[in-house]
């Protein structure tokens, strides 16, 4: 079983529009709404592809009810901590070219009693599972030294953790040295305070964030695939040349792509490849869906695995 734990999860709302350009008008094809969040996104993924995974969530209010809804028809099964706040609704707009805009509300603040009760949840399930996954952001309010708790707590109970979020949540944490964290290059700018454009910098940026804490860091970089290193080596995944058409959601299908493949016993070098894979596959589906394993599996046989050293 693999855990995912969204604190603050939403209900994704995707418009697709013939163009986007500044100065002019759009005109919208398609639109649609779905329960969304980095966790959610890993558990389709994960489900998608065979595996067993429990997702963990908040919901409150009449969106916290569309959300659970739709979460009920996509096949695995969820537990839900009811908050009083109203769950957040994000706003996906993307056009046939694969220009997209996303904007996210941050999420109302919780509840001191509702946090303890997040804790409990997870510390309830943790037997069950081989993995937590941690994803996305927090609310406001909540203490910045929230994951790492939830990663000791995990750690203390023999399971694996994958982190993916960013800011000062993802700073606070690397203190509890998570098995795996997913920075993609702008939360490694923001982590690490200076801009990254070259090969060599993403090199140096794997090298600094490893040195931080993490058993192993995994630099996603869009189009180009990702770097990775752990104590089986450092290692680039390169990308096959595709058309994008959204890429919303594609670091959430990397790593639980990853998470999948380590937990079927394969390498680090392996889970990259399957991440890189499912990343590259899902930017080549439109509005935010995840691909199937089929889909994935033609885009994994095109993706190189080079080790750096």
């Amino acid at each position: 079983m693999i855990l995912t734990l969204t604190i603050n999860p939403a209900i994704d709302r995707t418009v697709t529009v013939d163009k986007l350009v500044f100065e002019d008008r759009a005109y919208i094809l398609d639109r649609a709404e779905a329960a969304g969040g980095r966790g959610i996104n890993a558990s389709q993924v994960i489900h998608a592809f065979g595996g067993k995974t429990l997702a963990l969530l908040t919901s409150g209010g009449a969106a916290g009810e569309r959300m659970e809804k739709s979460l009920s028809g996509m096949g695995f099964p969820f537990e839900a901590v009811h908050v009083h706040s109203e769950s957040r609704i994000n706003l996906t707009i993307s056009d046939k070219q694969g220009l997209t805009v996303k904007l996210n509300e941050v999420g109302a603040p919780l509840e001191a009693r509702e946090i303890g009760a997040i804790r409990d949840l997870t510390e309830a399930v943790l037997e069950k599972a081989r993995w937590l996954m941690i994803c996305g952001s927090m609310q406001p309010g909540v203490h910045p030294h929230f994951y790492c708790e939830l990663i000791e707590l995990a750690q203390a109970r023999g399971l694996r953790t994958l982190l993916d979020t960013d800011g000062e949540a993802l700073q606070h944490a690397l203190e509890a040295k998570p098995s795996v964290i997913t920075p993609n290059q702008q939360e490694a700018e923001r982590l690490l305070g200076r801009a990254l454009l070259t090969r060599t910098q993403f090199l140096e940026a794997v090298d600094r964030i490893h040195a931080m804490g993490p058993q192993s860091v995994i630099l996603s970089l869009g189009s180009r695939g990702a770097i990775g290193a752990s104590s089986e080596g450092v290692f680039e995944a390169l990308a096959p040349r595709i058309d994008v058409l959204c890429p919303i959601g594609s670091g959430d299908a990397l790593a639980a792509a990853f998470v999948w493949s380590m937990e079927k016993g394969k390498t680090f070098a392996e889970s990259l490849r399957w991440g890189v894979a499912a990343g590259t596959a899902t930017a080549a589906l439109p509005g935010i869906h995840f691909p199937t394993l089929r889909q994935t599996r033609a885009i994994y046989k095109q993706v190189e695995v080079r080790s750096l050293r």
